[in-house]
Protein backbone atom coordinates (compact mmCIF):
# COMPACT_ATOMS: atom_id res chain seq x y z
CA UNK A 1 0.00 0.00 0.00
CA UNK A 2 2.03 3.37 -1.12
CA UNK A 3 0.59 5.38 1.60
CA UNK A 4 1.90 3.27 4.22
CA UNK A 5 6.15 3.48 3.51
CA UNK A 6 6.78 0.87 5.85
CA UNK A 7 3.89 -1.51 5.22
CA UNK A 8 5.96 -4.52 5.13
CA UNK A 9 8.06 -4.55 7.94
CA UNK A 10 4.47 -3.67 9.04
CA UNK A 11 3.13 -7.31 7.90
CA UNK A 12 6.31 -9.42 9.25
CA UNK A 13 5.39 -7.79 12.57
CA UNK A 14 1.64 -9.36 12.14
CA UNK A 15 2.89 -12.19 10.93
CA UNK A 16 5.15 -13.03 13.57
CA UNK A 17 2.30 -12.00 16.41
CA UNK A 18 0.17 -14.44 14.75
CA UNK A 19 2.68 -16.84 15.46
CA UNK A 20 3.35 -15.85 19.05
CA UNK A 21 5.79 -13.52 18.60
CA UNK A 22 7.47 -10.24 18.67
CA UNK A 23 5.31 -7.01 18.84
CA UNK A 24 2.52 -5.37 17.03
CA UNK A 25 2.92 -1.17 18.07
CA UNK A 26 -0.22 0.17 16.82
CA UNK A 27 -3.49 2.32 17.65
CA UNK A 28 -7.53 2.28 17.83
CA UNK A 29 -8.64 3.89 14.58
CA UNK A 30 -6.05 6.80 13.42
CA UNK A 31 -4.79 9.93 14.32
CA UNK A 32 -3.96 12.78 11.30
CA UNK A 33 -0.77 13.21 10.13
CA UNK A 34 1.94 16.20 10.08
CA UNK A 35 2.69 17.92 7.48
CA UNK A 36 0.95 17.49 3.52
CA UNK A 37 -1.29 14.90 2.77
CA UNK A 38 -0.11 11.99 0.73
CA UNK A 39 -2.45 13.02 -2.45
CA UNK A 40 -4.46 16.46 -3.32
CA UNK A 41 -7.47 14.60 -2.51
CA UNK A 42 -10.67 17.40 -2.35
CA UNK A 43 -13.02 16.84 0.88
CA UNK A 44 -16.23 15.47 0.15
CA UNK A 45 -18.88 17.90 0.65
CA UNK A 46 -20.91 18.20 3.61
CA UNK A 47 -23.42 15.17 4.29
CA UNK A 48 -26.79 16.07 3.92
CA UNK A 49 -28.03 14.26 7.42
CA UNK A 50 -26.98 10.94 9.17
CA UNK A 51 -28.54 8.49 6.49
CA UNK A 52 -26.29 9.88 3.69
CA UNK A 53 -22.51 9.63 6.32
CA UNK A 54 -23.16 6.19 7.21
CA UNK A 55 -25.56 4.67 4.44
CA UNK A 56 -24.42 6.60 1.10
CA UNK A 57 -21.58 4.37 -0.72
CA UNK A 58 -20.24 6.98 -3.29
CA UNK A 59 -20.12 9.58 -0.65
CA UNK A 60 -18.66 7.73 2.04
CA UNK A 61 -16.01 5.91 0.09
CA UNK A 62 -15.19 9.76 -1.29
CA UNK A 63 -14.91 10.70 2.83
CA UNK A 64 -12.72 7.75 3.24
CA UNK A 65 -10.78 8.31 1.10
CA UNK A 66 -10.02 11.98 2.00
CA UNK A 67 -9.54 10.83 6.00
CA UNK A 68 -7.15 8.04 4.45
CA UNK A 69 -5.14 10.41 2.62
CA UNK A 70 -4.42 12.30 5.55
CA UNK A 71 -3.97 9.47 8.33
CA UNK A 72 -0.76 8.46 10.35
CA UNK A 73 0.79 5.42 9.48
CA UNK A 74 3.39 5.01 11.49
CA UNK A 75 4.75 2.68 13.39
CA UNK A 76 2.05 -0.79 12.49
CA UNK A 77 -0.90 1.50 12.00
CA UNK A 78 -3.01 -0.14 9.33
CA UNK A 79 -3.86 1.68 6.05
CA UNK A 80 -7.54 0.43 6.33
CA UNK A 81 -10.24 2.33 5.82
CA UNK A 82 -13.38 1.70 8.36
CA UNK A 83 -16.23 0.37 6.38
CA UNK A 84 -17.69 -0.87 9.31
CA UNK A 85 -21.87 -0.30 9.19
CA UNK A 86 -22.32 -1.11 13.04
CA UNK A 87 -21.29 -3.90 15.31
CA UNK A 88 -23.03 -6.81 14.17
CA UNK A 89 -24.36 -6.14 10.95
CA UNK A 90 -24.71 -9.70 9.94
CA UNK A 91 -28.14 -9.15 11.96
CA UNK A 92 -29.22 -6.48 9.33
CA UNK A 93 -28.12 -8.76 6.06
CA UNK A 94 -30.42 -11.44 8.09
CA UNK A 95 -33.77 -8.96 8.11
CA UNK A 96 -32.87 -6.82 11.36
CA UNK A 97 -32.93 -3.43 10.76
CA UNK A 98 -29.79 -0.49 11.04
CA UNK A 99 -30.01 2.82 12.44
CA UNK A 100 -27.30 5.63 11.91
CA UNK A 101 -26.65 7.74 14.92
CA UNK A 102 -24.15 10.60 15.14
CA UNK A 103 -21.25 8.30 16.36
CA UNK A 104 -22.56 5.02 15.65
CA UNK A 105 -25.06 2.58 13.95
CA UNK A 106 -27.92 1.09 15.50
CA UNK A 107 -28.92 -2.55 14.96
CA UNK A 108 -32.63 -2.92 15.48
CA UNK A 109 -34.61 -6.00 16.02
CA UNK A 110 -36.25 -7.88 13.19
CA UNK A 111 -39.71 -7.00 13.15
CA UNK A 112 -41.97 -9.83 13.38
CA UNK A 113 -39.16 -12.45 13.95
CA UNK A 114 -40.49 -16.21 13.27
CA UNK A 115 -37.39 -17.92 14.15
CA UNK A 116 -36.56 -18.49 10.63
CA UNK A 117 -32.49 -17.72 9.50
CA UNK A 118 -33.38 -17.00 5.86
CA UNK A 119 -30.64 -15.33 3.74
CA UNK A 120 -31.92 -12.99 0.78
CA UNK A 121 -29.73 -12.00 -1.82
CA UNK A 122 -31.52 -8.99 -2.46
CA UNK A 123 -31.45 -7.40 1.13
CA UNK A 124 -31.04 -4.08 1.40
CA UNK A 125 -28.35 -3.79 3.65
CA UNK A 126 -26.40 -6.34 2.17
CA UNK A 127 -26.42 -4.67 -1.11
CA UNK A 128 -25.38 -1.69 0.56
CA UNK A 129 -22.39 -3.76 2.01
CA UNK A 130 -21.44 -5.28 -1.08
CA UNK A 131 -21.54 -1.46 -2.70
CA UNK A 132 -19.84 0.19 -0.37
CA UNK A 133 -16.83 -1.94 -0.12
CA UNK A 134 -16.57 -1.80 -3.88
CA UNK A 135 -16.76 1.95 -4.09
CA UNK A 136 -14.22 2.13 -1.66
CA UNK A 137 -12.15 -0.46 -3.51
CA UNK A 138 -12.11 1.73 -6.09
CA UNK A 139 -11.24 5.21 -4.37
CA UNK A 140 -7.72 3.16 -2.82
CA UNK A 141 -6.31 1.41 -6.02
CA UNK A 142 -3.40 0.71 -4.53
CA UNK A 143 -2.88 3.52 -1.65
CA UNK A 144 -4.68 1.54 1.31
CA UNK A 145 -6.64 -1.52 2.08
CA UNK A 146 -10.53 -1.76 3.01
CA UNK A 147 -11.54 -3.50 6.10
CA UNK A 148 -14.03 -6.12 6.78
CA UNK A 149 -17.03 -4.63 8.15
CA UNK A 150 -17.96 -5.95 11.93
CA UNK A 151 -20.40 -8.69 11.17
CA UNK A 152 -20.17 -10.56 14.05
CA UNK A 153 -21.55 -13.70 14.92
CA UNK A 154 -23.93 -16.61 16.85
CA UNK A 155 -25.46 -15.44 19.69
CA UNK A 156 -24.55 -11.64 19.61
CA UNK A 157 -26.56 -11.93 16.34
CA UNK A 158 -29.24 -13.99 17.43
CA UNK A 159 -30.03 -11.44 20.08
CA UNK A 160 -29.87 -8.40 17.73
CA UNK A 161 -32.26 -10.43 15.86
CA UNK A 162 -35.00 -11.24 18.43
CA UNK A 163 -33.89 -9.28 21.62
CA UNK A 164 -31.46 -10.87 24.67
CA UNK A 165 -33.71 -11.57 26.42
CA UNK A 166 -36.12 -13.99 24.10
CA UNK A 167 -32.59 -15.82 23.52
CA UNK A 168 -31.61 -15.96 26.87
CA UNK A 169 -35.03 -17.66 27.38
CA UNK A 170 -34.95 -20.11 24.49
CA UNK A 171 -31.16 -21.10 26.07
CA UNK A 172 -33.44 -22.62 28.26
CA UNK A 173 -36.84 -23.55 26.93
CA UNK A 174 -35.73 -24.44 23.20
CA UNK A 175 -32.00 -25.32 23.56
CA UNK A 176 -32.28 -27.39 20.13
CA UNK A 177 -34.15 -25.16 18.12
CA UNK A 178 -31.48 -22.36 19.46
CA UNK A 179 -28.62 -24.70 18.59
CA UNK A 180 -29.73 -25.33 15.14
CA UNK A 181 -29.98 -21.25 14.60
CA UNK A 182 -27.18 -21.15 15.64
CA UNK A 183 -25.84 -23.11 13.11
CA UNK A 184 -28.02 -21.16 10.51
CA UNK A 185 -26.12 -17.68 10.98
CA UNK A 186 -22.53 -20.03 10.98
CA UNK A 187 -23.52 -20.96 7.62
CA UNK A 188 -24.63 -17.48 6.66
CA UNK A 189 -21.81 -15.96 8.46
CA UNK A 190 -19.68 -17.35 5.70
CA UNK A 191 -21.11 -16.99 2.94
CA UNK A 192 -21.24 -13.24 3.45
CA UNK A 193 -17.84 -13.10 5.00
CA UNK A 194 -16.20 -15.12 1.70
CA UNK A 195 -17.99 -13.09 -0.70
CA UNK A 196 -16.57 -9.78 1.43
CA UNK A 197 -13.33 -11.22 1.09
CA UNK A 198 -13.26 -11.84 -2.81
CA UNK A 199 -14.43 -8.22 -3.09
CA UNK A 200 -11.56 -6.51 -0.28
CA UNK A 201 -8.32 -9.03 -0.67
CA UNK A 202 -5.66 -7.82 -2.48
CA UNK A 203 -2.73 -10.63 -3.47
CA UNK A 204 -4.95 -13.24 -1.14
CA UNK A 205 -4.23 -10.33 1.94
CA UNK A 206 -7.11 -8.57 4.04
CA UNK A 207 -7.77 -6.75 6.85
CA UNK A 208 -10.58 -5.97 9.14
CA UNK A 209 -11.92 -2.88 10.66
CA UNK A 210 -12.33 -3.35 14.19
CA UNK A 211 -9.10 -4.05 16.54
CA UNK A 212 -6.29 -3.35 14.08
CA UNK A 213 -5.68 -6.54 12.56
CA UNK A 214 -3.91 -7.64 8.95
CA UNK A 215 -3.42 -10.94 7.75
CA UNK A 216 -1.70 -12.80 4.81
CA UNK A 217 -5.24 -14.49 4.82
CA UNK A 218 -8.69 -14.62 5.43
CA UNK A 219 -8.74 -12.86 9.24
CA UNK A 220 -11.71 -12.12 11.44
CA UNK A 221 -11.84 -10.93 15.04
CA UNK A 222 -15.04 -13.30 16.68
CA UNK A 223 -16.81 -12.44 20.00
CA UNK A 224 -19.84 -13.62 22.00
CA UNK A 225 -20.45 -10.43 24.41
CA UNK A 226 -23.73 -12.20 25.74
CA UNK A 227 -21.69 -14.45 27.26
CA UNK A 228 -21.55 -12.25 30.64
CA UNK A 229 -24.98 -13.07 30.66
CA UNK A 230 -24.84 -16.97 30.52
CA UNK A 231 -23.17 -20.40 32.12
CA UNK A 232 -19.64 -21.80 31.88
CA UNK A 233 -21.81 -24.58 30.28
CA UNK A 234 -23.91 -23.18 28.29
CA UNK A 235 -21.16 -21.46 26.63
CA UNK A 236 -19.69 -24.28 25.79
CA UNK A 237 -22.73 -25.53 24.88
CA UNK A 238 -23.99 -22.64 22.44
CA UNK A 239 -21.03 -20.48 21.67
CA UNK A 240 -17.73 -22.82 21.66
CA UNK A 241 -18.65 -25.56 18.38
CA UNK A 242 -19.59 -22.04 16.29
CA UNK A 243 -16.25 -20.74 17.30
CA UNK A 244 -14.49 -23.20 16.49
CA UNK A 245 -15.83 -23.81 13.29
CA UNK A 246 -14.80 -20.36 12.59
CA UNK A 247 -11.57 -21.19 13.96
CA UNK A 248 -11.35 -24.25 11.62
CA UNK A 249 -12.56 -22.09 8.49
CA UNK A 250 -10.55 -18.73 8.97
CA UNK A 251 -7.00 -18.47 8.76
CA UNK A 252 -6.30 -16.50 11.14
CA UNK A 253 -8.71 -15.27 14.14
CA UNK A 254 -9.17 -13.23 17.24
CA UNK A 255 -11.35 -13.02 20.13
CA UNK A 256 -12.81 -10.19 21.55
CA UNK A 257 -13.35 -10.81 25.34
CA UNK A 258 -15.09 -7.56 26.88
CA UNK A 259 -15.61 -7.19 30.05
CA UNK A 260 -14.52 -8.65 33.60
CA UNK A 261 -17.96 -11.27 33.90
CA UNK A 262 -16.61 -12.69 30.69
CA UNK A 263 -13.50 -13.77 32.00
CA UNK A 264 -15.23 -16.45 33.33
CA UNK A 265 -15.32 -18.18 29.95
CA UNK A 266 -11.18 -17.44 29.44
CA UNK A 267 -10.32 -21.70 29.79
CA UNK A 268 -13.37 -22.51 26.95
CA UNK A 269 -12.07 -19.62 24.79
CA UNK A 270 -8.42 -21.12 25.10
CA UNK A 271 -9.35 -24.67 24.63
CA UNK A 272 -10.49 -23.58 20.97
CA UNK A 273 -8.03 -25.10 18.53
CA UNK A 274 -6.92 -22.97 15.79
CA UNK A 275 -7.49 -20.02 17.52
CA UNK A 276 -4.60 -17.21 17.04
CA UNK A 277 -5.30 -14.66 19.44
CA UNK A 278 -7.48 -13.15 22.29
CA UNK A 279 -8.23 -9.26 22.92
CA UNK A 280 -9.19 -8.04 26.21
CA UNK A 281 -11.51 -5.09 26.23
CA UNK A 282 -11.75 -4.62 30.45
CA UNK A 283 -15.08 -2.30 30.02
CA UNK A 284 -16.23 0.81 31.33
CA UNK A 285 -15.03 1.97 34.86
CA UNK A 286 -12.02 -0.32 34.56
CA UNK A 287 -8.66 0.12 34.49
CA UNK A 288 -7.69 -0.25 30.78
CA UNK A 289 -5.50 -2.66 28.55
CA UNK A 290 -2.32 -1.51 30.21
CA UNK A 291 -2.98 -1.53 33.62
CA UNK A 292 -0.71 -3.88 35.89
CA UNK A 293 -4.30 -5.54 36.62
CA UNK A 294 -4.49 -7.34 33.67
CA UNK A 295 -0.69 -8.87 33.63
CA UNK A 296 -2.07 -12.25 35.15
CA UNK A 297 -4.42 -12.27 32.33
CA UNK A 298 -2.33 -11.55 29.33
CA UNK A 299 0.33 -13.99 30.85
CA UNK A 300 -2.49 -16.57 31.41
CA UNK A 301 -3.64 -16.22 27.86
CA UNK A 302 -0.10 -16.58 26.13
CA UNK A 303 1.08 -19.75 28.26
CA UNK A 304 -1.81 -21.14 26.68
CA UNK A 305 -0.57 -20.43 23.62
CA UNK A 306 -2.47 -17.44 22.21
CA UNK A 307 -1.44 -14.12 21.51
CA UNK A 308 -2.53 -11.37 23.39
CA UNK A 309 -4.03 -7.47 22.16
CA UNK A 310 -3.96 -4.82 24.48
CA UNK A 311 -6.03 -1.86 24.02
CA UNK A 312 -6.04 1.66 25.55
CA UNK A 313 -2.60 1.77 27.00
CA UNK A 314 -1.12 4.54 27.65
CA UNK A 315 2.61 5.93 27.01
CA UNK A 316 3.63 5.50 31.07
CA UNK A 317 2.32 2.08 30.58
CA UNK A 318 4.10 0.59 27.69
CA UNK A 319 7.24 -0.04 29.22
CA UNK A 320 5.97 -1.58 32.28
CA UNK A 321 3.59 -3.79 30.55
CA UNK A 322 6.72 -5.18 28.25
CA UNK A 323 8.95 -5.13 31.33
CA UNK A 324 6.28 -7.59 33.44
CA UNK A 325 4.49 -9.58 30.17
CA UNK A 326 7.55 -9.61 27.86
CA UNK A 327 7.98 -9.06 24.11
CA UNK A 328 6.71 -11.90 22.56
CA UNK A 329 2.97 -12.17 21.04
CA UNK A 330 1.87 -8.52 22.07
CA UNK A 331 -0.51 -6.69 19.97
CA UNK A 332 -0.13 -3.26 21.60
CA UNK A 333 -2.86 -0.42 20.55
CA UNK A 334 -1.70 2.63 22.03
CA UNK A 335 -3.91 5.74 23.07
CA UNK A 336 -1.12 8.31 20.42
CA UNK A 337 -2.37 11.74 20.79
CA UNK A 338 -0.05 12.96 18.25
CA UNK A 339 2.99 11.68 16.05
CA UNK A 340 5.12 12.61 18.52
CA UNK A 341 3.75 10.19 20.83
CA UNK A 342 4.28 7.42 17.93
CA UNK A 343 7.82 8.40 18.21
CA UNK A 344 8.26 7.77 22.04
CA UNK A 345 6.62 4.88 21.87
CA UNK A 346 8.67 3.21 19.27
CA UNK A 347 11.58 4.46 21.00
CA UNK A 348 10.24 2.20 23.84
CA UNK A 349 9.59 -0.94 21.62
CA UNK A 350 12.32 -0.74 19.43
CA UNK A 351 14.73 -1.73 22.83
CA UNK A 352 12.73 -4.52 23.43
CA UNK A 353 12.49 -5.98 19.88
Amino acid sequence: MTWKSNFEETKQHYINWWNQKGIVLTMWEHLEKEGASYAPVVPPIVSKDINQFWFDPQWRADYLHYTMSRNSYLADILPVANTQLGPGSLAAILGAELEGREDTIWIREKEGFDGQILFDENNKWWQLHKDLLKACKAKAQTNYMIGCPDLVEGLDVLSSLKGSDNVLMDLIMDPDNTLKQLQEINDVYFKVFNEIYDIINVNGEMAFCYFSLWAPGKVSKLQSDISIMISEDDFRTFCQPFLQEQCDKIDYTLYHLDGVDAIRHLDAILELKNLNAIQWTPGYGQPQGGSPQWYDLYKKILSNGKSVMANWVTLDELEPLLDNVGNQGLHINVDFKSEKDIEKALSIVDRYR
